[in-house]
Parts: C-alpha cells; structure tokens; sequence
C-alpha cells in the first residue's frame, strides 16, 4: 500500500470577489494530511465531453484531525501526484476518512 502525504482543499464558503463586483466565488482552504492509497486506478468509459478527459477512481484514506472529521462533508480536491483532483466521496470510518477521487478539479 503506497503512502499518502498532501493537500486536501476544504470549502469554507462563499465569498464576492473583490476584482469582479457581483461575482461569488466560493472560496477554499488547504490543509496537510497523511494516510494511505488504497486503491490507485484509471478509468475508462464513454465521456459527454468532446474531448476525452482523464479520470481516477482512486480511493486515500487518510487520518482525520478534528477538523476534516467536522467538515469532512465540505471536502472538494486533493493534491495527488502534482494535481489537484476532484473528491467524488467522501466516507468516515474514524479514525480515517475514505476519499474516493475522480477527475481533474477545475475550480
């Protein structure tokens, strides 16, 4: 099982942009944690995009602090390998949090 060290990108709401007046961006914070890859794998299939765009279904599991277990519902990308992808589940099986990941996070 291969270890896992980075970030995981945490909503904390919505925020109006100062640049652009009358636009609401939801704004995000970073926190380190350390766990496991659990499952590390690539996923083929027909795309509604019109370009093919690559995606995971890999699963980390990492040991929760307090803080990922109060928000862990707030939980969007994690940095894997140099980018940040998209969090499609997020499971608590104290005292880890399961994150299944799945495409590259574009927000």
């Amino acid at each position: 099982m291969a270890k896992f060290a980075g970030k995981v990108g945490f909503s904390t709401g919505q925020a109006e942009s100062e640049d652009r007046p009358g636009i609401v961006e939801e704004q995000y914070e970073e926190h380190s944690l350390r766990g496991d890859v659990i499952r590390a794998s690539k996923v083929e299939g027909e795309s509604s995009d019109k370009y093919d765009t690559l995606r995971l279904s890999n699963r980390i599991s990492i040991v929760a602090d307090k803080y990922a277990y109060t928000n862990f519902m707030s939980i969007r990308y994690v940095w894997y390998m140099g980018t940040k992808w998209k969090v499609t589940e997020a499971e608590v099986q104290r005292p880890r949090i399961i994150l299944t990941l799945g495409g590259v996070w574009n927000g």
